[in-house]
């Protein structure tokens, strides 16, 4: 995927503002929307970029220098994401690796600031496969939605994927 069509998959999700804002990005792997989330957020913020795969982040960089980077090695499934108050939460193609979807977002949910959301990009499946163990479809990850307490979700853009006939698609997680 290019960058251009990660930063179109997620601008719909990020929200304008000159103040600065703090941000993960669980499953980041080599930092493709890692990178395209900072060039969509003000001077100054932050994103924190996880991942179990240490090397995969060691070629993580973004463009702007004016966006602080933090790479944190972790589990996402396992390991407790230790960081508070995020502006925004991202997953790129990280929540199929997830099997207990619910109980996931409720926990990475402690971290976010009441108004946060949580940016989700997955591929637009039921059937799993080797690469894409607990996949969830948009349909599926609306019924998520309906289960987690005052959670609503919006899809926000599809794009059509190099590997199989399913489409990408992103969508926002908003707690009300």
């Amino acid at each position: 995927m290019e960058l251009s069509t990660a930063i179109t998959l997620i601008k719909k999700g990020v929200t304008r503002s000159k103040e600065a804002q703090v941000w993960a990005d669980l499953g980041a792997g080599t930092g493709l929307f890692t990178m395209a989330l900072s060039t969509l957020l003000p001077d100054g913020s932050t994103i924190y970029a996880v991942d179990k795969d240490r090397n995969a982040m060691g070629n993580i960089v973004i463009p702007s220098h004016k966006v602080i980077l933090k790479k944190i090695v972790m589990d996402l499934v396992n390991d407790p994401l230790e960081t508070e108050h995020l502006d925004g939460l991202l997953m790129a193609n990280a929540l199929h690796f997830v099997s207990d979807k619910l109980s996931f977002l409720k926990k990475v949910k402690k971290t976010l600031k009441p108004s946060a959301k949580i940016l989700i990009i997955e591929y637009d499946r039921e059937k799993s496969n080797p690469w894409v163990p607990y996949p969830i479809s948009h349909r599926s990850l609306e019924q998520l939605a309906h289960d987690l307490e005052n959670a609503s979700i919006e899809k926000i853009g599809s794009t059509p994927s190099k590997y199989n006939e399913a489409n990408i698609y992103s969508a926002l997680l908003s707690f009300n």
